[in-house]
């Protein structure tokens, strides 16, 4: 437990600061006491929700949809050893274009484009040089 409570504070403390609500999937992950606690103790609202069931507001349903979607995808197309592309999965995502804010996630919380080597209109346009993990981590993105 106090891994993870550390993992959390490195992850999500450190980066955003403690939430203030989270909507949660009803994975038994999630629904330990554990995870309760640590969000009480946080001061934070732990709503939980149930996948595709608009039982919580229909923006944190279609979030939950789209991250579970991706998360499946990248679990089908890079097999064993999916679970290191996750970071390329949160780029792609917080870098997606949101109908909801008519902004990419990155945008809102900057005020600006993310830098990035992908130019997400045109995909296929784009051409890298550089070291390999480089071309491969782009390869990622353009396949999440």
């Amino acid at each position: 437990m106090e891994t993870l409570t550390r993992l959390y504070i490195k992850e999500i403390v450190s980066q955003h600061g403690v939430p203030i609500s989270i909507f949660s999937d009803r994975d038994s992950h999630f629904t330990s006491r554990f995870w309760q606690s640590l969000q009480s103790a946080w001061g934070t609202q732990l709503d939980m929700s149930t996948a595709y069931h608009p039982k919580t507001d229909g923006q944190s349903e279609r979030t939950i949809q789209t991250l579970e979607d991706m998360l499946r995808a990248c679990v089908i197309d890079f097999g064993k050893g999916w679970e290191r592309h996750l970071s390329l999965v949160e780029f792609s995502y917080n870098n997606s274009y949101h109908a909801s804010i008519k902004e990419a996630p990155f945008e809102a919380l900057y005020g600006r484009k993310c830098r990035s080597p992908i130019y997400w209109a045109k995909v296929g346009d784009v051409q890298l040089t550089g070291p390999e993990i480089i071309h491969e981590t782009t390869e990622r993105i353009v396949q999440i």
